[in-house]
This record gives C-alpha cells, sequence and structure tokens, in this order.
C-alpha cells in the first residue's frame, strides 16, 4: 500500500471519527436541553415567577382596601359629617 493511499485513507478515518464526535455532542445537547429536569427546572422558574406575582397583586389589593377603609372611617368620623346627622 502505497504512502499516499494510507494518508488518503487515514484523512477518511479522521473525518468520520469527527462526524462521529460531533454527531455525539449534538444528541448530548438534545437531550440534555429534552431532558426532564431541565424542563423542571423551567417549570420551578415559572412556579417562582407566578408565586411572586400573585404575592404582589395580594399585596396591592390588601392595601387598596386598606386605603377605602381607611377613607370610608375618615369620612364617617368626620366632625362636619357627624353634625350633619345630629
Amino acid at each position: 500500500m502505497s504512502n499516499e493511499k494510507r494518508a488518503r485513507e487515514r484523512v477518511v478515518q479522521q473525518r468520520q471519527h469527527d462526524e462521529h464526535l460531533q454527531e455525539s455532542m449534538l444528541n448530548r445537547a438534545e437531550a440534555e436541553v429534552n431532558s426532564p429536569s431541565n424542563a423542571e427546572a423551567v417549570t420551578q422558574e415559572q412556579a417562582r415567577e407566578l408565586l411572586t406575582q400573585q404575592r404582589h397583586d395580594d399585596a396591592h389589593l390588601q392595601e387598596s382596601m386598606l386605603n377605602r377603609a381607611e377613607a370610608e372611617i375618615g369620612i364617617s368620623n368626620h366632625p362636619s359629617s357627624s353634625q350633619q346627622q345630629s
């Protein structure tokens, strides 16, 4: 076998090895992206964000209700309004 033929075979083998390595890396990356643990992590992050938003909304609602109650109490306890009722 000539040196030139061996060199060509070695180049072909190296290309096949590189293609196999690239395909393996791609398969691993796809498996990692589609793995349940990654999906679970995304779901947990979304749940945390939704919970934080819900807490923020609840705090805002509670503050609004408190402000309305204080406004109603302030109006009914106002001296001029109690004189009008007498």
